[in-house]
């Protein structure tokens, strides 16, 4: 009796299995396959005409050939990228609604400030190009290398002062923690939010610039130098400058140029975006603007861009918990 009350069960286990799969699993796999059938939408977090926005435009206007379907480009630059995913973050998980942003936007505000979306209500595309930040001082200065640099500053409490753009910045936070690491720096770093960061250095009034790239065209002038970047890797443009890493301090971050999609978008479907885009990197146009603008090329597929997001996240987590920094207060 108990033999034949299991097989029962089995049977309503495997038949309840089959008729799900009929009803939810052959749909998806189905839509899947046919997407897309319409353009796709695109809302880059940023404003138009910054690096990221033309470089999207230039990936995808190639990606379409591959796709079979137009992408529809649109922006919204507020809240540093934030306003573009709180709104993507929301939208229906089909693969027609993506948003085009920076890893920061999706691993650092959402531990800084309050924010419409938490770093796992996305599941990444794809990455196609890194950025990251640097320390840049004049190429007249006396200081050759970050060691030197940073003695200086440690012989003379309080003399440096550095500009960035926030003091919840990625560049601001690098050099808070070197501070950290060396014993309790005392220097001064000085957000300045009304262009480029470097253009205080440039006319002599601070020791350095501790920023995005806006300072590539300088040192590649001869006006700048650069002492060290912040980033995992060296940059190809300036592959002679080593990382704060190398240096002996253990931070990193990047600033990926990526593509993502609500989560819950069918996994068959991403990959066949990712497919698309990742072939697209290969135009000729998309690679001579990335070059031009000194955005390294580079390329993670969705799997390791996903484990990459996730170890940053996590790695910044402990350096706010080590360095004290409190969340921006919300705005009313």
């Amino acid at each position: 009796m108990k033999k034949n009350c299991r097989k029962t069960k089995k049977t309503v286990f495997l038949f309840g299995f089959f008729l799900s799969f009929i009803l939810f699993g052959v749909p998806t796999l189905l839509f899947a396959q046919e997407f897309p059938t319409k353009p796709v939408n695109i809302l880059v977090s940023f404003a138009p005409g910054l690096t990221i926005d033309l470089s999207i435009r230039l990936l995808t206007s190639a990606a379409q050939k591959f796709l079979g379907q137009p992408f529809v480009i649109s922006n919204n630059g507020g809240g540093g990228g934030s306003v573009a995913l709180g709104i993507i973050a929301k939208e229906r998980p089909d693969g027609y609604h993506l948003v085009g942003c920076t890893s920061i936007g999706l691993i650092w505000i959402p531990q800084f400030r309050a924010a419409p979306y938490r770093h796992e209500d996305f599941i990444p595309i794809m990455h196609y190009g890194t950025t990251t930040t640097g320390l840049v001082v004049r190429a007249d200065s006396p200081w050759k290398t970050l060691k030197e640099f940073v003695e200086y500053a440690k012989k003379n409490p309080g003399k440096v002062t550095y500009t960035s753009t926030g003091t919840t910045g990625t560049a601001h936070v690098a050099m808070e923690y070197i501070a950290k690491q060396e014993g309790g720096i005392q220097w001064t770093g000085i957000p300045y939010s009304g262009g480029d960061p470097d253009i205080p250095l440039l006319g002599g009034h601070v020791s350095a610039c501790s920023a995005g790239a806006s300072w590539i065209p300088h040192v590649k002038a001869g006006s700048l130098r650069l002492l060290a970047i912040h980033g995992e890797r060296r940059m190809k443009l300036f592959s002679e400058v080593p990382t704060i890493r190398e240096s002996g301090y253990d931070y990193a971050i990047d600033a990926l140029f990526m593509l993502a999609a609500p989560k819950g978008t069918p996994l068959p479907i991403v990959k066949k975006l990712d497919d698309a885009f990742q072939k697209a990197m290969d135009d000729p146009e998309f690679i001579r603007y990335m070059e031009k603008a000194g955005i390294d090329i580079s390329y993670r597929n969705h799997e390791d861009t996903k484990k990459s997001l996730e170890e940053a996240y996590v790695r910044l987590g402990k350096v706010i918990a080590e360095l004290k920094l409190p969340k921006e207060p919300e705005k009313k």
